[in-house]
């Protein structure tokens, strides 16, 4: 069976190599580096040791992935020898991906893969950095950043930094999470004769003069409250402070049933803030969802019932069960409308028995416009519809016409007419439906450009010196087509 031993070759020089692992490179079995760019290795050569290296596999491809994934190909198919040393700065098992892809794909390629370990780079970036890991810490790869895996509050060990272009990439991340001008210490060859420690402000990270192979960023961990603002951790324990024996005594006493109104008023605020194309305004609306989103699982979790763990869990499940178009499951959407059928007939599943009615799961805690809505769109989806839009079109006419009939009648605000007007208002969402128009969405625009024209108005009026009520209705509406007039430039 073939055979390949994976060799360490430590994290600085010559005299920090393990004599077994000197031993073994010495010995006469054919070696393969992942990079001569080593210490060891030009220390070695002065003693007459060959090999064969994999650098230029690196100037072949664009991505780190394909680089790894052509090393571990040319050994794992390597038919010269029946055993061989390949060799990979630092400790095999400490931030080495072709080692990870060897011991993975070996057994099926029948290769045996043995590990042999040398110093990982970390005993010296700790002892030169003089950080305790107990603390926390996190090693994390330049080449495969990823911002939601970052620790603010912890040690953090960036690896791998080879280059200026791996560096900008570390700075960017970094950036979005951190003052451009935080401290971060650039540490190369840590350990051997050519450590060396240098402090910088985060923007000059990538214009460091050397960044090697032996390069690594130390990130300290956040001690300033107000960095962590952005970092969801802080803004649950925020929720907690303010939730606990010594918070704020609003917070304490709010329950599920008080906090109701504020997440409906919260939510239309956010939909004034889209319809204003006012992105700061919209940035703080949706932060105070968010705060309504968690008070209540605050108070979930102090009454012991869920946390929210919990919410975010049911959520990410729900997402990925109804999306089996994305996430890998047998059915397929290629518009939004199979989309939504999909989500309906996986919903329907879900449940398991079908409902006692096909309008249930229309709460009666929605406004009773978007209820309308709601009604309507699930009787169409059974089959209770006009064919096409004229039918609605009629319906509101003959509506229109019985609550004329009714107030004729000198019928005012009594049960019967109010049911008529609410038969107009039922009729028009049904014509809404069908031009795929939200109407509660529609009656708030309307809302807000009255709103607009009448503060037009009020300056007009303002500006005269004169009294509202000195103004006829003729002068007032010629002040309200003025306003229409300037929305229209």
């Amino acid at each position: 069976m073939k055979k390949i031993i994976i060799a360490g070759l430590g994290a600085g020089d010559l005299d920090q190599l393990p004599l077994g692992i000197y031993k073994l490179l010495q010995s006469g079995i054919p070696i393969f580096l992942r990079t001569k760019e080593h210490p060891v290795i030009s220390a070695l050569v002065q003693e007459g040791l060959s090999f064969e290296s994999f650098d230029s596999i690196y100037e072949k491809h664009e991505q780190f992935e394909a680089v790894y994934e052509e090393i571990v190909k040319t050994l794992l198919n390597h038919q010269e020898h029946e055993v061989i040393v390949y060799g990979v700065p630092g400790h095999p098992l400490v931030a080495e991906k072709t080692v990870q892809l060897l011991i993975e794909a070996g057994p099926a390629a029948g290769v045996e893969i043995e590990v042999k370990g040398g110093q990982s780079f970390l005993d010296d970036l700790f002892a030169a950095l003089k950080i305790d890991p107990i603390e926390g810490f996190q090693l994390l790869d330049a080449t495969d950043l990823k911002a939601e895996e970052i620790g603010l509050r912890q040690h953090m060990i960036i690896g791998q930094v080879y280059d200026a272009f791996v560096a900008s990439n570390v700075k960017l991340s970094f950036m979005e999470l951190l003052p451009y001008d935080y401290a971060v210490y650039i540490v190369t060859a840590a350990g051997s004769r050519e450590e060396r420690i240098r402090k910088v402000p985060l923007y000059e990270l990538d214009r460091a003069a050397e960044l090697n192979n032996l390069t690594s960023v130390y990130i300290p961990p956040v001690t300033d409250e107000t960095i962590l603002y952005k970092d969801f951790a802080k803004l649950r324990e925020i929720i907690a402070v303010l939730r606990g024996p010594n918070g704020c005594p609003w917070d304490r006493k709010q329950t599920h049933q008080t906090l109701k109104k504020y997440l409906i008023e919260e939510a239309y605020e956010v939909i004034e803030a889209i319809e204003e194309r006012d992105y700061d305004h919209l940035i703080e609306e949706l932060g105070d969802v968010l705060l309504q989103v968690l008070l209540h699982a605050q108070i979930g979790e102090d009454e012991g019932f869920f946390k929210i763990e919990d919410v975010i869990e049911g959520l990410s499940e729900k997402m990925v069960r109804r999306h089996p178009h994305v996430f890998g499951g047998e059915r397929t959407a290629e518009t939004a409308e199979e989309v939504v059928k999909n989500w309906q007939e996986i919903k329907a599943e879900e449940k398991g028995v079908k409902s006692a009615s096909i309008l249930d799961g229309t709460g009666l805690s929605l406004p009773n416009l978007i209820r309308a809505f709601e009604l309507q769109k699930k009787a169409a989806a059974a089959g209770f519809d006009w064919h096409d839009v004229t039918g609605a079109w009629e319906k509101v006419k003959e509506e229109i016409s019985e609550f004329e009939a009714e107030m004729q009648n000198g019928s005012y605000n009594d049960e019967k007419s109010v049911k008529e007007f609410g038969d107009i208002l039922f009729a028009l969402v049904n014509v809404a439906r069908y031009y795929k128009i939200n109407p509660d969405e529609a009656l708030f625009m309307t809302n807000q450009k009255f709103i607009r024209r009448f503060h037009f108005i009020e300056e007009k009026v303002r500006e005269s010196g004169k009294a509202f009520a000195e103004y006829t209705l003729e002068e007032l509406d010629s002040f309200w087509e003025e306003a229409k007039r300037s929305e229209m430039r």
